[in-house]
């Protein structure tokens, strides 16, 4: 009986570990800013290119 027990608390304490919630929570966090990144690139980059060029054209 006390084996079983034994077990019971080494598995609860296994499953209580959040050490890799955080690792998964970090890599989601770090994709969604890499997604937004991208899209943000792609929506706004030839306008922000065209502003650019314009600016440095605008000077002697």
């Amino acid at each position: 009986m006390k084996t079983f027990a034994n077990i019971q608390a080494r598995l609860l304490c296994w499953t209580a570990d959040e050490d890799g919630a955080s690792l998964v929570e970090y890599a989601l966090l770090i994709a969604l800013i890499a997604l937004v990144a991208v899209v943000a690139v792609r929506f706004f980059g030839q306008e922000l290119s065209t502003s650019y060029s314009d600016i440095a054209n605008s000077f002697p």
